[in-house]
């Protein structure tokens, strides 16, 4: 099966599944666990099972990794307390439907910043692809109620949502700055340490308020789901399909994440698809196939 020509595209199927199905753990948790322990659980996990593969790797390039620790140390920040915190946070007052979607607005956002930050020069065309997504987003928001832009009446989850998107792409823009031979699970690795324990003094303030979850066995199996499947296996999966087709195939499989979720979701959460999720959708992927366009179509996982 390795040697067919079709199994990298069998694993970023796979990879954005489990991606899709962090989502719909999530949100089935809401009254569960508290946002900061799933995010912290969720990495804490991912490093105990990354430990053992990526020890190695990290020995070896121990200098290389305190000479770039800085620029870690923010890519860490951005990937866990930034993103993750604060998409838990939102999926306990938006859908997961609604959570996937407004996700999925994360390539306008790398380019907006790639203006902002870097200086890259937008198009007529990227300009207009932008307006479009931002259009799609701003009918998820109002849930096809236009009006309720107007009156400032925005579901708080889907803000939340937003701010983790705009911290995801605040990291991918980053990346350039990342130690280019830096092995990739070491540098997990490094991500999910730095993450831990940054988590740490918000875990602790949620645990003083009162905020805890009980570990019964459904509990547990989802943020072993989480910090297993959409976490470690996950990324894993998506850089060896990267690896062997390329970025540019790989890109588009991302969003298999709009189809995924909102069937995950109906299933397994008993959400509805409304008609104004379908026209958002349509805007959005109208919106980054012309900001895409002529340029390489890639995306990064989401970690």
């Amino acid at each position: 099966m390795r040697r067919s020509p079709y199994f990298p595209y069998l694993l970023l199927a796979v990879a954005v599944l489990f991606w899709a199905g962090n989502w719909v753990f999530a949100r089935a948790l809401r009254f569960d666990v508290p946002p900061v322990a799933l995010a912290f659980w969720r990495w804490m996990v991912a490093l105990v099972i990354l430990t053992p593969f990526a020890y190695a790797h990290v020995r070896r390039q121990w200098s290389d990794i305190k000479s770039a620790l800085p620029i870690l140390a923010l890519l860490a920040l951005l990937a866990t307390v930034f993103q993750h915190i604060p998409v838990y946070i939102g999926l306990r007052e938006t859908t997961a439907t609604n959570g996937a979607l407004l996700n999925s607005i994360t390539p306008v956002f790398i380019l907006m910043l790639s203006r902002a930050l870097v200086g890259e020069r937008l198009s007529i065309m990227q300009i207009a692809g932008v307006s479009m997504s931002l259009a799609g987003v701003a009918v998820i928001l109002a849930a096809g109620d236009l009006a309720a832009l107007a009156n400032l009446e925005l579901n708080r989850g889907d803000l939340w949502v937003l701010v983790a998107t705009l911290s995801w792409a605040i990291y991918t823009v980053c990346l350039r700055w990342r130690p280019a031979q830096l092995n990739l699970l070491a540098m997990l690795w490094v991500i999910a340490v730095i993450g831990v324990v940054a988590m740490v003094p918000f875990y602790a303030w949620e645990i003083s308020a009162g905020r805890t979850f009980q570990p019964t066995t459904a509990v547990l199996s989802c943020l072993l789901y989480i910090g297993a499947l959409s976490t470690v296996v996950s990324y894993v999966f998506w850089n060896r399909a990267v690896q062997q087709i390329g970025a540019n195939r790989a890109g588009p499989f991302m969003y298999l994440m709009l189809v995924y979720t909102p069937l995950l979701a109906i299933v397994f959460l008993g959400e509805r698809l409304h008609l104004y999720h379908l026209a958002g959708c349509v805007l959005i992927l109208g919106g980054i196939y012309l900001t895409t366009r002529g340029r390489p179509v890639s995306a990064p996982p989401d970690l």
